[in-house]
C-alpha cells in the first residue's frame, strides 16, 4: 500500500474523528506500521491535533504544528458536509427549499475548507518526490453526469471544489511536478453522512468505511503526473466534470 511514495512515509489524515477518516487512520496503522502518521480533528483525541476546517485559524495552527514534522507524503482531507439533523441541515428537492444560511454552511466545508487546506498545508508537502494532496469529493459534484437535479447546495460545493482542485494543480505543476493534487469519490459508505440515503444503494455497492479507505488508498498508489487535477472514484476511474 502507498509503495509509490517515500519510505518512510509521512501521511496527514484531516477529518479523522469521521467515520471515513477514522478508517483511513485504521488502514494506514495496520498496512504501514512504521509510518508518521498525523492525525487532524475538530475534537481531537489523544495524540490528534486539533483542527476545524471552517476556522483558518484553526487550520494555520495545526500546519503550524505539522511544520516541525517531516515533510507530507499523502494529506487526505476526508472532512465532508451534506446534511446535519440538529443545524437542520439537509439536502434540497428543489429551489423553493434553498437557504442562503445553510448553502453558506455547506460551501464553507466542502468548498472553501478544501481552498484553505490547500493555501495551508500545500507548503508543507513533500517537494523531491512524489507527493499527493487528495480532497474528498462525490460524483454529484460532476456538472455533465448530473441527470437528477437537486441537492443544489452540496453538488454546487463539490463542483466548487473540484474546480479548486484543479486550479492548484495547474499552479503547482508548474513547480513541481510530482505534488499531485486530486479529488476522490469513495461511493456510498455507511457512515452518518450517508445514512438517510442508503435506501436505494445497489446490493453490494455499500461499503464499510474499512473498504472504501482500502480501495482509496490503492488508487491513491496508483496516481501519476497527469492525473493530477482530476477527480476519482473507489474504482480509479476518472469522474467527468
Amino acid at each position: 500500500m502507498l509503495n509509490s511514495y517515500s519510505s518512510p512515509l509521512h501521511a496527514v489524515i484531516l477529518g479523522g474523528g469521521g467515520g471515513l477518516g477514522a478508517a483511513f487512520v485504521d488502514c494506514l496503522q495496520t498496512a504501514l506500521p512504521d509510518a508518521r502518521l498525523s492525525v487532524l480533528a475538530r475534537r481531537p483525541e489523544a495524540q490528534q491535533i486539533a483542527c476545524d476546517i471552517t476556522d483558518e485559524t484553526s487550520l494555520a495552527a495545526a500546519a503550524e504544528k505539522l511544520a516541525a514534522h517531516p515533510p507530507i507524503d499523502v494529506l487526505v482531507n476526508a472532512t465532508g458536509l451534506l446534511h446535519d439533523s440538529e443545524a437542520e441541515i439537509a439536502p434540497e428537492k428543489s429551489l423553493r427549499q434553498i437557504e442562503a444560511a445553510i448553502m453558506a454552511q455547506v460551501l464553507a466545508v466542502n468548498a472553501i475548507g478544501p481552498a484553505l487546506v490547500l493555501r495551508h498545508f500545500l507548503p508543507l508537502m513533500r517537494k523531491d518526490g512524489k507527493a499527493v494532496m487528495a480532497h474528498l469529493s462525490a460524483r454529484v459534484g460532476s456538472i455533465s453526469d448530473n441527470r437528477l437535479g437537486g441537492w443544489y447546495s452540496y453538488r454546487a460545493a463539490k463542483a466548487a471544489q473540484n474546480m479548486i482542485v484543479k486550479n492548484a494543480a495547474i499552479e503547482v505543476a508548474r513547480r513541481h511536478r510530482d505534488l499531485l493534487i486530486v479529488g476522490l469519490h469513495p461511493g456510498t459508505v455507511d457512515t452518518k453522512l450517508s445514512a438517510p440515503f442508503q435506501g436505494n444503494v445497489a446490493a453490494g455497492k455499500l461499503f464499510s468505511p474499512q473498504q472504501s479507505a482500502g480501495y482509496l488508498l490503492h488508487v491513491l498508489d496508483g496516481l501519476s503526473r497527469e492525473d493530477s487535477g482530476h477527480v476519482f472514484d473507489w474504482q480509479g476511474q476518472q469522474i467527468p466534470a
